[in-house]
């Protein structure tokens, strides 16, 4: 892993962050499975094209959510549970080949993605705003804390649903003949 300056982890969150802007990170949080179902729908039998070489398509990036959702959930518990538990970083490239999400079962991975989302905003509800400040270290990016991770995983998504969107509109033009 590659423990990034700390001008790095600066631009890193506020790009994130900026994704969220000023929306709740909750209310942010609880309509990302419904957008992507719809998403996927639109998605038709190009949910799985790939929009140019070494680019994610619509499904490998709802399987990266999946990964982050549940890797997310467990860092989420450790600060809560653990002082300034260490957070494991992950290469989101190896876990989406390793898991193989291109051909994945988007009816699942959305299941799964519903459930983990739900389950974490419910945490996030029933913390009281104190712990929220609670602190992990992150193996990359350092001290982070429950309300900042939350926080960045609904700029991440927002990120990640954009990037799908990106990758279908490209799948849906009209390829060259000859």
């Amino acid at each position: 892993m590659t423990v990034l300056t700390p001008e790095e982890v600066e631009a890193y969150h506020r790009s994130v962050l900026e994704a969220l802007g000023e929306d709740d990170p909750a209310s942010v949080q609880e309509v990302e499975p419904e957008h992507w179902r719809r998403l996927i729908d639109q998605a038709g039998a190009h949910f799985r094209t790939v929009p140019a070489e070494g680019e994610w398509s619509v499904l490998e990036c709802l399987g990266h959510l999946v990964d982050s959702e549940l890797v997310t959930s467990a860092r989420y518990r450790w600060i809560l549970a653990e002082n300034e538990p260490p957070l494991v970083g992950f290469d989101q490239n190896l876990w989406v080949r390793a898991f193989d999400h291109q051909h994945s079962d988007p009816v699942a991975l959305l299941a799964l993605f519903s459930e983990l989302r739900r389950a974490n905003v419910a945490l996030w509800r029933r913390t009281p705003p104190a712990n929220r400040a609670r602190v992990g270290i992150h193996a990359e990016r350092g001290p982070e804390s429950y309300e900042l991770l939350f926080r960045m995983q609904a700029g991440h998504g927002r990120i990640h649903r954009a990037q799908a969107e990106r990758a279908l509109a490209i799948a849906r033009r009209p390829r060259p003949v000859g």
